[in-house]
């Protein structure tokens, strides 16, 4: 009993360790935003910001505002349209078995193989004789690409596991796939749902790539973009960019505490078959 509890502690010091470590960066953003502009390059640095301004985040309302908003409207427009494509594609692949279905799963896990950079300059080239370039429609198509084939495998993975004899009731009753799948598949793939609508948002507002490619220098450009302008060859404005920076995790780390659940059986859905 004694030896058990003594491993149990050391685990779970070993743990509360490891967290510290990882979570310090986060803490460290936080201290340097609400550090003076004077105290920045303090040697040796202080652990806590004794002497706190809120400057940066003064900062932050004053002047990236409009890039929150960009951000939350690229977010948003990548969420809807990765849903409106993924799903109806998991539904096809899981149920309705269409030919050459084992090789298109293939390629969208291939897809998500392919480096961002190399997609931004394909997307440069067709933006730049479409008149997309610095559009907002046109970021969110590209961020879109990102997430839909990850939508499609989690939708495919979960769809397979919702029982066909519910589906060949629906039929029965008259329902066509069409109907079948919106009024019995997608209430019932909720938490895949929730799931990719997540990542979509976490992967378009995190964006920098596409963002640094096709809307740079542009009207509407996102927070990514927004905090980059703070940092010059002659000037760091510290507080600001960790202002920025802690304002700008705020949305996604709420979205991820109260999607956590739906999230967690979302992304283990189909590992388990009855």
């Amino acid at each position: 009993m004694n030896r058990s509890a003594a491993r149990s502690w050391w685990k779970t010091a070993l743990g509360l360790l490891l967290t510290g470590v990882m979570l310090f960066p986060v803490y460290w953003m936080l201290n340097v935003s609400l550090t003076p502009e004077q105290d920045m390059r303090k040697s040796p640095p202080d652990l806590f910001p004794a002497h706190g301004t809120l400057d940066g985040y003064r900062t932050v309302l004053d002047e990236q505002m409009p890039y929150l908003g960009t951000s939350l409207v690229v977010g948003l427009g990548t969420v809807v349209l990765t849903v409106a494509l993924a799903a109806p594609a998991g539904y096809a692949l899981a149920k309705l078995r269409p030919c050459g279905g084992g090789i298109l799963s293939f390629l969208l896990l291939a897809a998500q193989m392919i480096p961002g950079i190399i997609m931004a300059m394909g997307f440069y080239a067709i933006y730049l004789q479409l008149g997309l370039l610095q559009s907002v429609p046109g970021l969110i198509v590209a961020d879109s690409t990102l997430a839909v084939p990850f939508g499609v495998l989690i939708f495919t993975a979960f769809m397979s596991g919702i029982p066909g004899e519910l589906l060949q009731a629906a039929r029965t009753d008259g329902a066509g796939a069409l109907r079948t799948f919106v009024s019995i598949v997608l209430p019932m793939s909720r938490n895949a749902v929730v799931t990719v609508s997540l990542f979509a948002f976490l992967w378009s507002w995190s964006d920098f790539v596409f963002a640094g490619t096709l809307v740079n220098g542009g009207a509407h450009e996102p927070i990514t973009l927004g905090i980059y302008h703070y940092i010059g060859n002659n000037n760091q404005e510290w507080n600001a960019i960790m202002a920025t920076a802690v304002v700008a995790s705020l949305p996604a780390a709420v979205i991820l505490v109260l999607a956590q659940r739906y999230v967690a059986a979302g992304v283990t859905a189909g590992a388990v078959k009855d």
